[in-house]
């Protein structure tokens, strides 16, 4: 195993740890990388998704984890064959302890990437699911071109999720909408789009290239129940009356699907560069005439967090690629 970043014991580490174990304790050395094994292998819950977050093979991670239990004269963690592992005692009481130790060595290298405006390391991102096919393919493929020294962890969740993960410390930064973000949070906005609506090829409105949403006031909707959408931005929201609406779905994609089989008509956000569904049926796009607010999109983060450069960079990276996005399109 590596035998850099070698990390001396702290007192309050040591404290823990039984008589015996402390002598042993001291004898010995953990590293940095051993330290965030286990991390992920406390978060992941088994071996095999800490050896993923990692970039490791299982059985490596596991070696990793066996030499730090010895160097710590302890055991950590519970591994139970097809039920994951589990914290011990020891291992609850290190936990805390190894987020400290592995914060302030991450804030060592930023304050030393600052200086630099290097973009290395590595970027523990989230990605709300409603937005991550518009906006990972592109950092996962161009942008960590760009930069060959980065390494990128994305996860994509729901809004709680990636909230959590932040305000713990598991994720750096991660995409969500601007609306609704907790008190825990700061953000940096990187778009801003225009809702529009879209309609199917043949449907009466097709011929037009606008709209006040009270026409639609009796069309059936297809409403995305992912936030901002879900709960703004459709008629209702603006004009009197009961919107009918046809069927709440999650996916954009089979929102599409619906539109273009002519089932209704929907409000969306982010654009696509092509008008026709995953079914291969045509929709038209309609820009909304009415005055209302953009979807804003943001990079978020921990609250008095200290944003690395390769943070940065991915905001700067995604507000470029959409710049345009708030401008009406002519396609879907």
């Amino acid at each position: 195993m590596e035998n850099g970043n070698n990390l001396h014991l702290s007192t309050d580490l040591l404290l823990i740890l039984k008589p015996g174990q402390q002598e042993a304790a001291m004898q010995a050395q953990c590293t940095l990388k051993q330290l965030e094994y286990f991390l992920a292998a406390a978060e992941s819950g088994t071996i095999r998704a800490a050896a993923e977050r990692c970039h490791v093979s299982p059985v490596g991670l596991g070696v990793a984890l066996t030499e730090l239990e010895r160097a710590l004269g302890a055991q950590l963690l519970h591994r139970r064959r097809a039920k994951g592992i589990t914290l011990t005692p020891e291992g609850r009481d290190v936990l805390p302890m190894a987020r400290a130790i592995t914060a302030q060595a991450t804030e060592l290298q930023l304050t030393l990437d600052s200086r630099s405006g290097a973009v290395t390391g590595t970027l523990h991102l989230g990605c709300l699911t409603g937005i991550a096919s518009m906006l990972m393919p592109e950092i996962c493929d161009t942008f960590a071109k760009q930069h060959p020294s980065l390494s990128i962890d994305f996860r994509e969740g729901s809004p709680e999720a990636l909230f959590s993960a932040l305000e713990e410390g598991e994720l750096e930064v991660a995409f969500l909408y601007e609306r609704d973000l907790p008190q825990s949070l700061d953000w940096i906005q990187v778009i801003e789009m225009a809702p529009y609506v879209i309609v199917a090829a043949d449907h009466p409105l097709a011929t037009r290239t606008s709209i006040d949403l009270k026409e639609l006031i009796h069309e059936p909707l297809i409403r995305l129940s992912i936030p901002p959408i879900a709960t703004r931005l459709t008629p209702s929201s603006a004009t009197e009356g009961a919107q009918r609406e046809a069927y709440t779905v999650s996916s954009v994609e089979l929102m599409r699907n619906l539109v273009g089989r002519g089932l209704g008509y929907a409000v969306l956000g982010q654009r696509s560069p092509i008008s026709v569904t995953a079914e291969g049926r045509p929709i038209h796009v309609l820009e909304i005439n009415d005055d209302i607010p953009p979807v804003r999109v943001v990079l978020a983060f921990a609250r008095g967090m200290r944003l690395p450069p390769r943070a940065r960079a991915v905001a700067e990276f995604v507000e470029a690629l959409h710049a345009a996005e708030h401008v009406p399109a002519s396609s879907v």
